[in-house]
């Protein structure tokens, strides 16, 4: 597979945004899936040439984070979150569930290039477990019937909203948006579900505010910065123990209270 001119063009316009040029891998390494459908040589090379890297740095980056993949991915990538909290929830569950329904294991794709499925790490959604996305966009509160549905809709071509508002748009979609070419879809629904601001609520109910930023500095006036000044607080915060404690001798030399009782 070729990249396009436009995508070339496209790559060079996101290194152009940051005043590093190499700090825009990260986004153009998502333009490269949204174009080739996963990280391939010739985008990691483009990527290099373009930021004037080595090809081995850009396939370090590449293969450091989970969400750039180097197998093609489905229409939809579904993510299961199997930590703590949603597994016990019913995230494990939905999990088998999906795995036995599509007939393919973790970071695996279905023969018809529909759905990639994977199990996740915590999307900080932790008040609305078991969480499912899809593309990124959270399915709260999943069952493995519920999830099922999701996952048949999707396969049949049916139009599929987050649970929080949005409308889910296919991979390759969505990776474009990653690389920060929006699709205004953003405001279809909201970043936050009620149960995330609870104590935004709470603190405006009662008048809680943050402290000010004088506030927050007289806070950190008496901290020392120096590792002597460090050691000398500890020294002072923390009393030597009657056993352990050091016993100045005549000499010069020292010696501690337990080994001078040993002596007497």
């Amino acid at each position: 597979m070729t990249l396009s001119q436009q995508t070339y063009g496209e790559l060079e316009e996101i290194a152009a945004r940051y005043p590093e040029p190499r700090s825009g891998l990260l986004p153009m390494l998502h333009l490269v899936q949204s174009a080739e459908g996963r990280i391939t040589p010739e985008g990691i090379e483009a990527c290099a040439g373009l930021l004037g890297v080595t090809a081995a740095e850009v396939s370090g980056v590449a293969t450091f984070y989970t969400m750039y993949k180097r197998r093609p991915v489905g229409d939809y990538h579904v993510g299961v979150c199997t930590n703590t909290l949603c597994a016990v929830m019913g995230g494990d569950a939905i999990f088998d569930r999906l795995k036995s329904d599509l007939g393919v294991g973790n970071d695996e794709t279905t023969e018809d290039g529909k759905i990639t499925l994977e199990h996740i790490e915590c999307n900080a959604a932790c008040d609305y477990a078991p969480v499912m996305m899809v593309n990124w966009e959270f399915m709260d509160n999943m069952t493995p019937d519920a999830a099922a549905r999701i996952i048949d809709d999707l396969r049949a071509g049916n139009e599929v909203h987050s649970t929080r508002g949005p409308r889910i748009v296919t991979w390759r979609e969505a990776e474009r948006v990653l690389a920060g070419f929006p699709d205004d879809l953003a405001d279809e629904g909201p970043a936050a579900g009620p149960a995330s601001l609870v104590g935004l609520g709470l603190a405006r109910e009662r008048g809680w505010t943050a402290p000010s930023s004088e506030q927050g500095s007289a806070v950190h006036d008496d901290v020392p910065e120096e590792p002597e000044q460090v050691e000398q607080a500890a020294a002072d915060a923390s009393p030597p123990s009657s056993e352990g404690a050091t016993v100045e001798k005549e000499s010069g030399t020292s010696e501690t209270a337990a080994e001078k009782g040993d002596a007497q």
